[in-house]
């Protein structure tokens, strides 16, 4: 069994009761093993020479209510292999624990607190887990996924996995908050890249442009208006006239617009728009001459 050396970041935002789970390692696809998460119910990374069902059978636990030395007395029971085995738990309830097998390769170690369970195997020292503790706790200027991704990067650039970079993984579960009602709101994996921590912060910037409903849209201006109908006409799919008033064929054709951009999340229907979105569209877009 190849070993997992990654550090991951197990954690739940207390404002919002959002789960969450970073990692990153130069180990190919980190993303299909270690991260497990449930909405409501907590969330896991197994790693180290990770033994799979630990996602599955930790959140059953946390599920039936274990606490959480209930769930390490389980895994003990229940894996001979427990001390090659790194894992970190978070409930729904703020509840953690970081265990660290005295098998696994060195460096390897982790720390847990309310809401957080810090740990990696194979690293540079003690400083990457201590990198990713400080970071969580000290960005919380920032939103919970990229208070995540940044405790990730930080802990990278301290030295992250001693043998290089490979892949990183982010994802993050709230009640109904993903596409379509899922619980499931982020789920980004960098599979195989030189950079894979820069890299999914890249990619959370995408997510959130293409999927995060706006709280506030803004009424079109008469000129936004013109350019969109000018865009539209431009693409084939409005015939009527570049006016600057907004109609019923200049919605119709605009909402096929923003679902073929995959902008649908961001567009709450009539004149109204986010200024990050038409931002993007002009951006992508360029000018449209109104003249018709």
């Amino acid at each position: 069994m190849t070993p997992i050396a990654t550090f991951s970041l197990v954690a739940r935002d207390p404002a919002t009761g959002d789960l969450g789970v970073a990692v990153a390692s130069k180990f190919l696809a980190v993303g299909f093993v270690v991260p497990w998460l449930e909405a409501g119910v907590g969330a896991v990374a197994t790693q180290s020479y990770a033994n799979p069902r630990f996602g599955p059978q930790g959140l059953a636990l946390l599920k039936a209510g274990a606490g959480m030395d209930e769930v390490l007395a389980t895994f003990r029971r229940t894996d001979p292999g427990l001390e090659t085995r790194q894992f970190g738990l978070v409930s729904a309830q703020g509840e953690s624990l970081s265990f660290t097998g005295k098998d696994c390769h060195a460096w390897a170690g982790g720390q847990a607190g309310p809401n957080y369970a810090a740990q990696g195997n194979i690293l540079a020292g003690p400083e990457v887990v201590q990198a990713l503790v400080e970071t969580f706790h000290s960005r919380t200027d920032l939103p919970f996924p990229e208070r995540l991704t940044a405790a990730l990067l930080a802990a990278d650039r301290a030295g992250g996995d001693q043998r290089g970079r490979q892949s990183a993984a982010l994802v993050v579960v709230g009640a109904g908050k993903g596409y379509g009602g899922m619980d499931r709101w982020i789920d980004l994996r960098v599979d195989d890249h030189p950079d894979p921590c820069a890299e999914l912060e890249r990619l959370l910037g995408i997510h959130r442009l293409l999927f995060s409903k706006p709280q506030s849209p803004s009424l079109l201006l008469p000129e936004d208006i013109a350019w969109i109908q000018a865009l539209l006409g431009r693409e084939g799919r409005y015939a009527g006239a570049v006016s600057g008033i907004w109609d019923e064929a200049t919605e119709k054709a605009f909402a096929e617009l923003m679902g073929i951009e995959n902008l649908e999340e961001r567009y709450p229907g009539g004149p109204y728009l986010d200024p990050e979105a038409l931002r993007y569209l002009k951006g992508k877009f360029g000018s449209a001459d109104p003249k018709r």
